[in-house]
C-alpha cells in the first residue's frame, strides 16, 4: 500500500472515530454493557478468574453480537441515505481502502466499549478471596488472570468478526429498515439459529459426532465458545476437548474475510470508483 493510500485510510478512520464518539448511541450502548457485565461479575462473587469467565460467556455470546450489529449497520448504509458516499466516490480512495477504514474505525470504538469494562470487573476477583476456583477445585492452582486475559483477547476477536458483518450488511441493504431486518435476523441466527441447526442436524443424523468439531466452526458463535471452553477452561478441566481450536480460528477467520470482501464489492459499482 502506498503512502497516500495509507494517508487516506487513516483519514477515513479518523472520520468514522469521529462520527461514532459523537454518537449518543454508541454511548448509550457501551454504558449499557459495562453496567451488564458489572452487575453480572458482582452478583456472581468473582472468587476466581475462570469462574468469572464462565459467568460471563453466555452474556457475552449474546450482547457482543448484539453491539456489533448496532455499531456497524449503519456505517456506510448511513453515508449513503445523506449522500455522503455520493461525494466520497469523487475522491481518489478505493471501494478496498474506504471499507478498511470505515471497519478499522467502527472496530476500533467497538474494542473500546466491550475490553475497558471487562478488564475493570477483573478487579473484583481479590476483593471476593482472590485468585482460586470453586468450580474446579483441584485445579485451583491453575487459575489465573492470563486465563481471563485470554478470554478477553477471544472476546476482542470475536466482536471483530461481527463487525465485519455488520459492514456488509451495511453495505448491501438498501435502506435503513432493510438494514435493521438483516441485522436482527442475523443476530437471532447468530445466537440461537445456528445452535438450534446444529442440534437438530445431530438428532436427524444429518450432521455426523465425528464432523461435530468442523461443523461447530461454521458459526462465529459456537467457534468463540469453543476456543473459550478450550483454551480458558479447558486448562482447567479434565475431558474431550469442547472444540477444535484450529477449526474455530480458521472459521472465524473465514467469515472477516468473507465479510469484508462482500462489503468492498458491494461498497459501489466498480465503474463508479
Amino acid at each position: 500500500m502506498s503512502r497516500q493510500s495509507v494517508n487516506r485510510l487513516f483519514a477515513v478512520v479518523g472520520r468514522e472515530l469521529t462520527t461514532v464518539v459523537r454518537t449518543r448511541a454508541f454511548l448509550a450502548l457501551a454504558g449499557g454493557f459495562a453496567a451488564v457485565v458489572a452487575v453480572l461479575a458482582w452478583t456472581a462473587g468473582a472468587v476466581g478468574y475462570v469462574p468469572l469467565v464462565l459467568d460471563l460467556l453466555t452474556p457475552v455470546e449474546v450482547l457482543v453480537p448484539a453491539l456489533a450489529l448496532a455499531f456497524g449497520y449503519r456505517s456506510v448504509l448511513g453515508d449513503d441515505e445523506r449522500g455522503e458516499l455520493d461525494v466520497i466516490r469523487t475522491y481518489p480512495v478505493s471501494r478496498a481502502t474506504f471499507v478498511l477504514g470505515v471497519y478499522l474505525g467502527r472496530a476500533a470504538a467497538l474494542l473500546v466499549a466491550l475490553v475497558v469494562p471487562l478488564l475493570g470487573v477483573a478487579l473484583l476477583v481479590p476483593a471476593f478471596g482472590g485468585v482460586g476456583t470453586t468450580v474446579i477445585a483441584s485445579h485451583a492452582a491453575m487459575d489465573s488472570p492470563l486465563l481471563y486475559l485470554r478470554f478477553v483477547v477471544l472476546t476482542a476477536a470475536f466482536a471483530l468478526v461481527l463487525m465485519g458483518a455488520a459492514l456488509a450488511i451495511s453495505t448491501t441493504a438498501g435502506t435503513t429498515r432493510a438494514g435493521i431486518v438483516v441485522a436482527v435476523a442475523l443476530g437471532v441466527a447468530l445466537v440461537v439459529g445456528f445452535d438450534a441447526g446444529i442440534v437438530a442436524g445431530l438428532a436427524g443424523g444429518v450432521v455426523p459426532e465425528g464432523a461435530l468439531e468442523l461443523v461447530l466452526a461454521l458459526s462465529p458463535n459456537s467457534a468463540f465458545r469453543g476456543l473459550v471452553l478450550e483454551t480458558v477452561v479447558g486448562g482447567v478441566e479434565s475431558g474431550a476437548p469442547a472444540a477444535s481450536p484450529v477449526a474455530s480460528v480458521l472459521g472465524l477467520l473465514l467469515w472477516l474475510v468473507g465479510t469484508l470482501a462482500v462489503a468492498v464489492v458491494t461498497v459501489w459499482p466498480e465503474s463508479r470508483r
